[in-house]
Order: C-alpha cells, then structure tokens, then sequence
C-alpha cells in the first residue's frame, strides 16, 4: 500500500477512560492512531534501550485496521512493533513486561462494537493515571511535525505471546487440579476463548463450549443481559453443569454462574481466590462489596478510586511487609503484585487484570472444600452487590446529576424517598451514599463509555434486586428526560 503523509487533527472523539483511551471507533483514525502512539513512545524514550513494542488486539470489527496503524506509526517513529495477534490484554501485558518492553492492546473490552480504545503499557506494566498528562502535552509536539509511513496488512502474529499465557498456568497448578469438574464456557466473541478452553482442559475439566459467535458481542460482566443467563441455565440443565464460565470481550474481567445460573460476583470471585492464595493485602475499589472487610479473610484492605490504575498505583507503594499482595476489581479482574509458591512452581506477579486466574483459583477452592460454586460464595458474609447501567447519558448531563445529588436532600428524594438522608455521602469516585440499614447504593458515570452505572449492597438478595431495579427504571426516565429538555 502506498505512503501516507501524516498531519495530526483533534482527536475529539476519544478520550483517556478508567483504563486507557475509549471513544467511537471510526474516531480512531489514522492521524490519531498515530498522534496517541507518539505521544505514548516519547514518554518512554529516555528510559527505553531498546525500541521493541509488542501490539495485540480484541476481535472487534474495527481492530485490525486500528491495529495496522498501530504497528505502521511505530515504525514511522524508529521502533520495532511485533504484533502479538488476537491475545487477551493480560497475555500480552505479562509477555511485555516479561520482555522488559511496552505494549498496546487494541480493544474496547466490553463497550459496544462501534466503539474501541487503545490500553497503553509500559515496561513494568500498566500505564499510570499520571501518564496521561505528559501523554496529551506530548501531542502538540506532533501536531508541529511530518510524519510519513507505510501502511500495511497485519503481519503473522507471534506464537510465542499466546503460548506463554497458557504455560503461566498449565506449569504451576497440576494437571488434575479441576477433574471431576462439568464446566460450560460461554465463548461468545472473547478474544480468549479458545485460550480459555485449552487451559481449563488441560488442568483436567470436562468443558462444554457453547455460543461461539464470528460477530463481536458487547459482553459486560457487571450487567449481564438476561438472554445469557438463559443461555447458561440451559447449559447447565443439559450438561448438569457444575458452573459456567467466560470472559469479557478482552479477557481481563471474568465471568462465574454457579451451578443454579446465578452470578458469583467478580468482587467475590476477586476475594475467594486472594484466601485461595494466602493474600495477605488487599487493594480494591469503593465499587467491590464490603463483605472484603466482613470477612475476617486479610490484614489489610486499602480502597481506591475506580480503575485498574488506581488499583496497581496503590500496590505499588505498598511495602514487602504487607505481602503477599493482590488486588480485584467489581468486575473481577485480579491483579497480582507479588510471587505465589503454588503445587508445581511459583506464580509470578501480574499487575494487571486478568479473568484466568480468579476463576481457576475459585474452582480448585470449591474442589478442595467439595462444595458447590454456590455454598462456596455463601462463605463470604452476606453482603448482595448488583450493578446495573443505563446507556447513551451525556458527560454535561451525568456531571449535574452527580452534583445534585451529593448537595440536594430533595433533589434525592425525587428520584427516590430512601434516598433522602443519607448517614454519608463519599464523593471520591461518584457520589456513594451509605444508610442506616447498612445498604449501600452508589452512582458514577463510566469512564468508558457515556454510561451512568449504578450499584446497590444491601444485606438482601431480593431487596439488592428490587432496589437496583428501581433505580435504574426511575433514573433512565430522568436523565433521559433531561436529555431531551
């Protein structure tokens, strides 16, 4: 293909998120693929030898292209892309850092299909929230250069970044470690999933894949559509499943239904899986259940805003004292910052999330335990979190919102009378109201997506359900009648 002349324009359309940039996908284009890609490679020169990055991406429509302009910019800049192919973003995040190299991982994980982002890494791993700045005061210095390069088809990928993802696990838990064990594994459009299903056999699960789909499917672990839980009961009915398993759509936030259909939340994933593993340290957003604290299970818990950065920048100024540390998110993603002596060798440290090692860590618990995936979440404290999303609600009118709702006793109560007075109200990431009844129900717009999320804790099943329900139908008719006045 010939040679493009690169002139940078306003990448008004995306935007640094909770992880790296988000935004529509056709504002991905070539200029601003390539202004992004500069501004990230400039902050690492000083400190980089060697100019080695390693690119991979999701399986949506729009991440080959993106994909194409990622290595051909960096190429442009004097530096060897080596495309890692269609990986989970953990896979090659622990293959970079394992190389001492920077990585970028194409993907939008769980937004909509005409939507994508770009996940920046460095080196020793996660691109920090203090990155962001230099990254953004580095575009302009493109906007004032010339750039031209060669745009061309995606190369081979690497074989080596897949493989190595799997031996992470097959080489360090026993080949028997989940025999005996029906698992359905929901394959929809996750990157991983065929990864997935080679690992969870391989440690000696019967597996019965289902629902593989060549069109990219928005999955969100935290707000399951009920079409998928349908799905996996009818899985779980046919195979007399022990549980389902999956991932987002790239592979850093995991997915358990027990062996009823019912979610095991990831923050409760997150916290069978760290006692698994004798975590000592626990980091984890305001978003993940206080049932952590409850329980009794760690020495420490330390809560941050929400977003892996937060998470790995909080591990990170811990001391060796405090290990052996880890943190998860709401979602589920588990990051691991220090070494794990487990059966067959160590497990080395990922500071980044990962959906396959909470989910081959909980299993081999309930295993261990010889109870069902269900009684084994019953060991937490009971605490019931739900969360839920409404769609297509603006920054301007997510930002009134949020303030009217942190300063306006009526203004709560018009959306809903429980809402009214509040024992506390902690506005460190959204507005998040603790009561009397120990529930707690709090909201914060996406940093992905123009989405208002909105989760519930109630001591209560069944009053967790009713109040998110509520909420959403009482909320989505508000803001969008804002939307429209």
């Amino acid at each position: 293909m010939g040679a493009i002349k690169m002139t940078f324009e306003k990448c008004s359309d995306i935007k640094f998120g909770t992880s790296g940039l988000r935004g529509i996908a056709s504002g991905f284009t070539s200029e601003c693929v390539a202004a992004y890609i500069f501004a990230f490679l400039k902050i690492l020169e000083q400190n980089t030898k060697q100019k080695i990055i390693y690119i991979g991406a999701d399986l949506r429509q729009s991440s080959p292209r993106i994909s194409a302009n990622c290595i051909a910019a960096a190429k442009a800049f004097g530096w060897q892309p080596i495309y890692g192919g269609n990986v989970p973003t953990p896979a090659l995040a622990a293959y970079a850092m394992a190389k001492n190299c920077p990585a970028i991982m194409v993907t939008g994980s769980h937004v909509p299909n005409d939507y994508n982002g770009m996940k920046f890494y460095r080196p020793k791993g996660e691109l920090s929230k203090n990155d962001e700045t230099p990254i953004k005061e580095n575009l302009s210095q493109f906007n004032q250069s010339d750039f031209t390069f060669i745009s061309e088809k995606l190369p081979a990928p690497n074989p080596e970044v897949r493989q190595d993802y799997i031996n992470r696990y097959i080489n360090v838990f026993p080949k028997n470690a989940l025999s005996g064990l029906k698992l359905g594994i929901d394959m929809h459009s996750a990157v991983g999933r065929n990864i997935l299903l080679e690992i969870f056999e391989i440690l000696g699960a019967k597996c019965f894949p289902y629902n593989h789909s060549e069109t990219f499917i928005a999955l969100d672990t935290e707000a399951l559509d009920k079409a998928d839980i349908i799905n996996a009961k009818t899985q779980i009915k046919t195979h007399n499943l022990d549980a389902v398993i999956s991932t987002d759509g790239d592979g850093d936030r995991p997915l358990l239904l027990d062996e009823n259909g019912n979610q095991i939340n990831g923050d409760v994933v997150g916290a069978i899986a760290a006692k698994y593993l004798n975590i000592k340290t626990i980091v984890t957003p305001l978003t993940s259940t206080s049932a952590i604290e409850k329980s009794g299970w760690f020495n420490k818990i330390i809560r941050t805003n929400i977003g892996s950065p937060y998470v790995v920048a909080a591990m990170s100024e811990l001391k060796k004292a405090d290990a052996p540390i880890a943190g998860f998110e709401a979602n589920g993603g588990f990051l691991l910052q220090s070494d794990i002596k487990l059966p067959n060798g160590n497990l080395s440290p990922l500071p980044t999330r990962d959906a396959i090692l909470p989910l081959i860590a909980t299993l081999i618990e309930a295993k261990n335990q010889s109870i069902s995936i269900s009684n084994l979440a019953n060991t937490l404290p009971p605490r019931f979190m739900r969360a839920d999303r409404i769609k297509q609600v603006p920054n301007d009118i997510a930002i009134k919102f949020l303030y009217q709702m942190q300063t306006s006793k009526t203004y709560r109560k018009t959306l809903d009378a429980r809402l009214e007075n509040p024992n506390d109200i902690n506005t460190q990431d959204g507005v998040r109201m603790s009561f009397t009844n120990d529930s707690i129900i709090h909201f914060r717009q996406s940093g992905n997506a123009p989405e208002m999320r909105i989760y519930v804790e109630t001591d209560d099943k069944e009053q967790t359900d009713i109040t998110l329900a509520i909420l959403i139908k009482n909320l989505s008719k508000h803001l969008h009648s804002r939307g429209r006045n």
